[in-house]
């Protein structure tokens, strides 16, 4: 492959049987689509090795390395790094085409669309919880995750170009119910960190931190514009640090 300006789509998932296929169709604007499994128990691989060019099977613990790993697979010049309860709509494709075509930049930021259900929520995102825009499509130097079970570090080095026009749409949750489920998951992982890493504050800070982030979430994101909805995600963003550094103290790894 001509490395110059191609584009290799990285999709990175643990049991995705049920997004996968949707996720992987919409990449075909791409010239290469590699998916990285971790640790899948369900048809995922069977949906990958059917849709996409080069399938990475493994284990990984931390999040930074499987995506450091699906980055090195990657073939092409960019990579434009999508998960698989996210959508790309044929605008937002065509945009991708043209910016690496014609760009003299490293990196650029792709908007998003957050959705609980059915429902676009735009406002309240934050704090971990929730994705804004993010470096979603970058040259193969440009973007290295760091470490940590979930929401590592990123590492960025080149230029930043300007921030594309077209959303991508993000399926976040389905409904309360999956909200709890991924406070759940992540801060378990969080807390597994905090345990190997050591945590340098106190519950006091994190109380803090707790009502510091509802504010920021509710208020400063306007989160009170999406009523109910605004005030879960701000909830569950304050909840976040709390809840994972009283797992670290509190329970059994």
């Amino acid at each position: 492959m001509d490395t110059g300006r191609t584009i290799s789509a990285l999709v990175v998932a643990h049991n995705e049987e049920a997004q996968l296929a949707d996720c992987l169709k919409q990449l075909r604007f791409a010239d290469e689509i590699v998916v990285v499994l971790d640790r899948c128990t369900d048809g995922s691989g069977d949906i990958a090795r059917r849709l996409a060019d080069k399938v990475v099977e493994g284990s990984w613990e931390s999040e930074a390395d499987r995506r450091n790993t699906g980055i090195d697979a990657c073939a092409g010049g960019w990579i434009f790094e999508v998960d698989a309860d996210e959508r790309v709509s044929p605008e937002l494709a065509a945009e991708i085409r043209r910016v690496t075509a014609e760009s003299g930049h490293d990196r650029h930021l792709i908007p998003v669309d957050n959705y609980i259900g059915t429902r676009l929520v735009r406002f309240g995102w934050g704090g971990s919880f929730g994705k804004g825009a993010y470096h979603g499509l970058f040259r193969k130097h440009a973007k290295r995750w760091g470490e940590g079970r979930v929401h590592p570090a990123l590492q960025l080095s080149g230029r930043q170009g300007p921030t594309l026009s077209r959303p991508l749409a993000h399926y976040v949750d389905r409904n309360i119910s999956d909200m709890i489920a991924r406070l759940d998951r992540y801060t378990r992982a969080r807390a597994q960190d905090l345990r190997e890493n050591g945590d340098p504050d106190s519950t006091l800070t994190y109380i803090r931190r707790f009502f510091g982030r509802i504010y920021k979430c509710y208020l400063y994101h306007h989160g009170y514009r999406e009523g109910g909805w605004g005030l879960l995600i701000a909830i569950f963003a304050g909840l976040y640090p709390l809840l994972s550094h009283l797992r670290a103290k509190l329970e059994d790894s």
